[in-house]
């Protein structure tokens, strides 16, 4: 079987970037794998709100999707780090997908 081994010129798949001190935090792998997926759709969109802030919408559905994860285990992981104060939601009305900015 052959090996195929990285080389220098290999080309890289794509990737999102994880951010070191999510390693050292206690908080569920989802929350980080979340955490992960908003921080890649923010910087990717580059959505801003009147203040000049990053923003991303994202909903339940759509992140059940990225993650594979049920409706409960995608809420509870959006709490943790919400707690964790790595989120702020602010809420559009009825209908409309909330603005969610990835704190620092």
């Amino acid at each position: 079987m052959e090996r195929n081994y990285l080389m220098a010129d290999t080309e890289m798949p794509t990737s999102m970037l994880y951010p070191r001190f999510l390693t050292d935090m206690e908080i569920s792998s989802t929350a980080k794998s979340l955490y992960v997926c908003l921080l890649d759709k923010t910087a990717s969109e580059k959505e801003t709100d009147n203040n000049g802030y990053l923003y991303t919408r994202f909903p339940i559905k759509q992140q059940m999707a990225a993650l594979s994860k049920s409706d409960a285990t995608v809420k509870r992981a959006s709490l943790e780090f919400e707690q964790a104060g790595l989120l702020e939601r602010k809420r559009q009305g009825r209908g409309r997908a909330n603005k969610l900015y990835i704190l620092a």
